[in-house]
């Protein structure tokens, strides 16, 4: 147990090293990035994610700003029988597109890598629960159609997080949400 230690204690600075490294996208515009998303593709380490992410389809999440520059996001997940509807709040956290939330029993933490404001956002998000802190990257697209490139792009930012392709789903389209979330 003893000797199990120091590398617990490594691993997790390498942990906080590698968040502390995700960039945040320059000077970030809040009224730019603000509207309608479509989660195109996601990798991610979370248990309940490697689970369901082969029968998953597109998420749709609008998303706006509170005066204070807080984050706003109210999402639709397909589901078999029906949308599953979700609002979060995230806090500002220093700079516009870093934003810090709480939930019943975690803490998140979201960061715009990069976007483009038109066509897509690369997001990075860590949710620190009690059992395991989970990583996610996802790839926002203003429309359901996602460019080769894109996603090449996208996939090659996966091994820089600390993820791997195995743990990718490029999410197929779905309008079963869009009424859902106006």
């Amino acid at each position: 147990m003893t000797a199990a230690l120091p590398c617990l204690a490594l691993a997790l600075l390498c942990a906080l090293r590698a968040a502390a490294e995700v960039p945040v996208q320059p000077g970030f515009d809040t009224q730019k990035f603000a509207g309608k998303w479509h989660f195109a593709a996601t990798v991610s380490n979370c248990s309940v994610y490697l689970k369901m992410k082969d029968g998953m389809k597109s998420p749709i999440a609008t998303i706006s700003f509170t005066p204070e520059g807080n984050l706003a996001m109210k999402l639709a997940w397909p589901l078999p029988d029906r949308c599953q509807r979700l609002e979060l709040l995230f806090q500002r956290s220093g700079q516009a597109g870093h934003y810090t939330g709480m939930g019943a029993q975690e803490k998140r933490e979201l960061r715009v890598m990069e976007t483009d404001y038109s066509h897509y956002a690369i997001v990075h998000e860590t949710q620190h629960r009690e059992e395991q802190p989970s990583t996610m990257l996802q790839l926002l697209t203003r429309e359901q159609d996602v460019s080769p490139l894109l996603l090449q792009k996208f996939e090659e930012l996966i091994p820089a997080v600390g993820l791997t392709k195995a743990m990718l789903a490029v999410l197929p389209k779905s309008d079963q949400c869009t009424a859902a979330i106006r």
